[in-house]
């Protein structure tokens, strides 16, 4: 008999993630001892589960701006070595126990400078938390991989810099490139520079676009920026529309842009929790990711920001299995689909899927 679909099998299946912010996993806990040990006297309460509840509630405003401003906080306390260091390894950690195989963790490098450190001490520091947690996790019997994504901000005018900043770091573990924030206003052909740059230096990259945002800035990631990756892509669902006219039969039909990212394969980089919070999603249940999985997208489930969403990948997959009652097979798809998609060698993604995701899911489905 197949193992029952609760939260504590979930967490035993072989998990894959593609799209976490490393400002937006810290523990609460961490937080509090580290703004005490900086002097950061900003935060709404140093009271550990007041400070969770915190925000959770600020990041269900429905409202991408107010989800963004919460971040003030957790950048404020990452600003040197050391305090980057431990917040890097315990994201390591904190994935691995929750059954996440391989994981890309996101970062800005020029949100951290702010006391002195340079872009190039910044990265170090995390490539070095993260080496730490690798370690710590395999020793605990949760053996993770993780890969550095390298984040420019699309408000800002740093993107260049930060692509050669990923060049300069990709045989040390940055794998790949990504602009984020505010989409409304600066759409990712600002930043067009950068994504040639890094396409000449044959890199990949993905963008965060159709999340606050509509289908425009789908299109202009994908067709002028050529992103490899959709962060989130969560408004595709507006180019899908269903006849309900009489003598039709019901079904979805895929407008050009649609049909263009499911014939391609073109990954979306879904996070349930996190769309509900920024307005993009009305509930889980209700989440495009239903559809888009009927249709056969290349759909994978992420945390996005694990701290504003009170989320880790099991209770995002479990939420998934309430909602759409997907069984093992579904998760195995979700989680083979990242792995299809992760920025590194497709050998070594070969490797993690026949050599760990699919006989972790065979012990799971034979009970």
């Amino acid at each position: 008999m197949p193992a029952e679909l609760t939260e504590d099998n979930i967490r035993r299946a072989p998990k894959v993630l593609l799209h976490d912010h490393l400002d937006g996993g810290l523990r609460p806990a961490t937080l509090v001892d580290l703004a005490e040990q900086i002097g950061y006297t900003d935060l709404p309460t140093t009271d550990v589960p007041a400070l969770a509840a915190w925000f959770a509630e600020s990041a269900y405003s429905g409202s991408l701006e107010r989800y963004l401003e919460t971040f003030t906080h957790t950048v404020a306390v990452m600003q040197t070595r050391e305090t980057i260091i431990r917040v890097a390894s315990e994201c390591v950690q904190d994935l691995a126990a929750d059954g996440v195989v391989y994981a890309e963790v996101r970062f800005a490098p020029e949100l951290h400078v702010e006391q002195g450190l340079t872009l190039d001490q910044v990265v170090q520091a995390v490539l070095d938390g993260f080496q730490a947690g690798m370690r710590a996790a395999a020793a605990n019997g949760h053996p993770i991989r993780v890969g550095t994504l390298l984040t420019a901000m699309r408000h800002a005018a740093r993107s260049r810099e930060i692509a050669e900043l990923a060049i300069d770091f990709r045989d040390r573990g940055v794998v790949g490139f990504d602009i984020a924030g505010a989409e409304a206003g600066f759409p990712p052909t600002r930043h067009l520079d950068a994504f040639e740059y890094l396409r000449r230096e044959n890199f990949r990259f993905t963008i965060h676009a159709g999340e606050a945002f509509g289908l425009p800035s789908i299109w202009e990631a994908i067709q002028w920026c050529g992103a490899d990756r959709l962060g989130h892509g969560v408004r595709i669902v507006d180019d899908i529309t269903v006849d309900r006219g009489s003598g039709s039969d019901g079904r979805p039909n895929l407008g050009r842009l649609a049909g263009y990212v499911r014939d391609r394969r073109i990954p979306l980089e879904m996070a349930p929790t996190s769309n509900v919070q920024t307005g993009a999603a009305a509930s889980i249940a209700d989440h495009p990711i239903g559809l888009l999985t009927e249709l056969g997208f290349r759909v994978t489930v992420n945390t996005d920001n694990r701290l504003m969403s009170g989320c880790s990948m099991t209770s995002e997959m479990a939420g998934l299995v309430e909602a759409f009652g997907y069984g093992w097979d579904t998760l195995q798809w979700f989680t083979v689909n990242a792995m299809k998609s992760a920025f590194i060698p497709f050998d070594e993604r070969l490797a993690i899927i026949n050599d760990v995701i699919k006989p972790g899911y065979d012990r799971l489905r034979n009970g």
